[in-house]
C-alpha cells in the first residue's frame, strides 16, 4: 500500500491550486478573524479529503478550475466542522494543539466555525458550481442531523445497532460521501455516476468510524487520546454496543448504570474497556470495518481499471489502516 506521501505526489500541482484558493478564501480584513486563520492554516492535517476529491475528479478524466473549487470547499466545511465540534466535545486540544474554543472561548469558535462554512459555500456560488453546492449543502444537513441524533439518544445509552449506523452514516459518512461525489461532479459525470461515487465514500465513512470506536480500546494508546474516553462522554461506540447486547439482562443494566452514573471514575472505565475486550466486541467491530471497505472497493470496481482508481483504492485502505 502506498503512503500519503507516495499519493499526493502526482497531483501536486492540484493541491498547489487548492491550497490557494481554500487559504485566500478564508482570508479576512477583520483583525481577529485573519489571526485566527493563520493559527488555523498552521496545522494542515492530512489533507485526506482534498486528495479524494482530487483523484475522484481524475478517475473521470478531468480535473478543472471547479475541482480545485471543490476540494476547496470541502476542506473549509471540515475545519468548520472540527472547530464546531470542539465546542460540542469541550476539547481543548486538536492535533496537538489548542483548539480554537480554548484559545478564543466558544462565542468566537462559533462564529469562527460559521464564517468558516460561509466561505466555503460562497467559492462555488460566485463560480456557480450549483451541483457541487447541492452535494455539500446535504452533506451537512446530514452531519447536524446525526449529531443531534447521537445527541439524543445518548441520553438512553441502550441503543440499537441499526440507531448506530444511521448515526455515523449521517454524522461521518455524509462528508466522505461528499468527497467522492463532488470530485465526480467537476468532472462533469452523470448523476448515476455522482449517486455512486457518493455511495462508495459513504461506504469509507462508515468504516472510517468504526476505525475510529476500535481506536479508543486499543490497549497501547497510539493516537494520544486518552483510552476510553468515548466512554467518559458516554458515546456508544460500536465494540460497546456489542458488549451491552451480548450481556445478560442484569449484566446489560450494569455497564448502562456505571457508563451513565461513573463515567468519569478510571477504575469503572478500566473495567468496561475490559469487558468490551472479552467480549469480542473489537473483533466484531474490525470485522463490520472491513465488510464496508469491501463494499467500498466493489463498487469502485465498476469504474475503468486506471491510476486515479488505483489511488482511490489505495485512499480507501489507508482509511482503514491508519494509526491516527
Amino acid at each position: 500500500m502506498s503512503s500519503l506521501r507516495e499519493l499526493k505526489a502526482p497531483i501536486q500541482d492540484d493541491l498547489k491550486q487548492f491550497q490557494k484558493i481554500f487559504r485566500n478564501s478564508a482570508k479576512s480584513s477583520v483583525p481577529l478573524l485573519d489571526i485566527i486563520m493563520k493559527y488555523i492554516f498552521k496545522s494542515k492535517g492530512k489533507q485526506l479529503r482534498p486528495i479524494i476529491v482530487i483523484y475522484s475528479a481524475k478517475l473521470f478524466g478531468n480535473v478543472s478550475d471547479k475541482t480545485h473549487r471543490a476540494a476547496a470547499l470541502i476542506e473549509l466545511l471540515h475545519t468548520a466542522t472540527l472547530v464546531h465540534d470542539d465546542i460540542v466535545d469541550d476539547s481543548d486540544k486538536r492535533r496537538g494543539r489548542f483548539s480554537i474554543n480554548a484559545l478564543w472561548k466558544n462565542k468566537i469558535a462559533v462564529l469562527v466555525g460559521d464564517y468558516l462554512l460561509s466561505r466555503g459555500m460562497l467559492v462555488a456560488l460566485k463560480a456557480k458550481d450549483y451541483d457541487t453546492l447541492e452535494i455539500v449543502s446535504d452533506a451537512v444537513k446530514e452531519m447536524s442531523e446525526g449529531e443531534l441524533l447521537q445527541i439524543e439518544k445518548a441520553r438512553k445509552l441502550d441503543i440499537d445497532e441499526s440507531i448506530y449506523y444511521e448515526i455515523i452514516r449521517k454524522k461521518t459518512a455524509s462528508l466522505l460521501a461528499s468527497c467522492f461525489a463532488v470530485g465526480a461532479a467537476s468532472a462533469s459525470s452523470s448523476e448515476d455516476e455522482v449517486k455512486q461515487m457518493w455511495k462508495i465514500g459513504e461506504y469509507l465513512g462508515m468504516a472510517f468510524q468504526i476505525k475510529d470506536d476500535i481506536f479508543d480500546f486499543e490497549k497501547t494508546n497510539i493516537i494520544g487520546k486518552p483510552t476510553g474516553i468515548d466512554i467518559k462522554e458516554k458515546k456508544m461506540t460500536l465494540p460497546l454496543i456489542y458488549l451491552i447486547n451480548n450481556s445478560s439482562p442484569s449484566g446489560k443494566r450494569s455497564i448502562i448504570r456505571n457508563i451513565k452514573k461513573h463515567s468519569k471514575d478510571k477504575k469503572y472505565t478500566d473495567k468496561i474497556i475490559e469487558e468490551v475486550r472479552n467480549s469480542g466486541g473489537i473483533k466484531y467491530a474490525t470485522e463490520k470495518m472491513i465488510e464496508y471497505t469491501d463494499m467500498a472497493l466493489e463498487l469502485l470496481k465498476a469504474f475503468p481499471e486506471n491510476e486515479s482508481r488505483k489511488a482511490l483504492e489505495q485512499l480507501i485502505e489507508f482509511s482503514i489502516s491508519r494509526n491516527d
